[in-house]
């Protein structure tokens, strides 16, 4: 059972919750910046100069960390496909292909990726009790679409902004969109934990009758 990929997999998803904590509370504190007087003074000196440079290169690290998380969850994936393949090959509906472009497609990557763990969730039940879905799967996906797409314009507006009040306004949605991705990070952290543990015992009931 491919547990080292679900560490690789949990560890990048936490570092991307981890980074995307601290950019919020840069956005914060940018904010509490701009809610008072504009402080003027050298460039070297000024606390909103300083604290815009660390909110940057967050949000670059974020960015990066994000593509790294969503491809170890997508390789991830195709491990615990071998897996199921194994268990309940017919209950596999999608090709492998669809691993990679079901997150990029349009329209597909609002249901292909969950299809997937649902087919998983299904191969690791007992035979006469499968079926696809649960409660903490669709918690799961709703989270990562309303992560994905609640404010997804945010920081485009924060660069636009030409007052302090716009730039206000862009930094209270930056901060409820990074509430809303460590939140997706940690239901995903938790689903891949609940899926590696449920196919692993679903595993060792299909060898066992062989063995015997």
């Amino acid at each position: 059972m491919p547990r080292g990929q679900a560490r690789f997999a949990c560890g990048a998803l936490a570092a991307f919750a981890l980074v995307t904590l601290a950019a919020g509370l840069a956005a914060w504190h940018k904010y509490q910046l701009l809610t008072g007087p504009l402080m003027p003074g050298p460039y070297v000196d000024n606390p909103l100069v300083e604290v815009d440079t660390y909110f940057r290169n967050l949000m670059g690290w974020r960015t990066a960390l994000l593509l790294v998380a969503l491809l170890q969850f997508s390789i991830w994936l195709a491990d615990m496909r071998d897996v199921a393949d194994v268990i309940w090959r017919q209950g596999q509906r999608r090709r492998r292909a669809w691993l990679v472009f079901g997150w990029v497609i349009p329209v597909a990557q609002l249901f292909i990726p969950k299809m997937f763990v649902n087919d998983l969730w299904a191969a690791s039940r007992p035979e006469p009790q499968r079926r696809r879905g649960h409660p903490l799967l669709t918690a799961w996906w709703l989270s990562v679409l309303v992560a994905a797409n609640a404010y997804s314009d945010a920081s485009d507006d924060l660069k636009k902004a030409i007052s302090a009040s716009q730039a206000r306004h862009a930094l209270r949605q930056l901060m409820v969109s990074d509430g809303l991705h460590v939140c997706a990070a940690a239901l995903s952290i938790v689903v891949v934990w609940q899926l590696i543990r449920r196919l692993e015992r679903a595993a060792l009931a299909a060898i066992v009758p062989v063995e015997v």
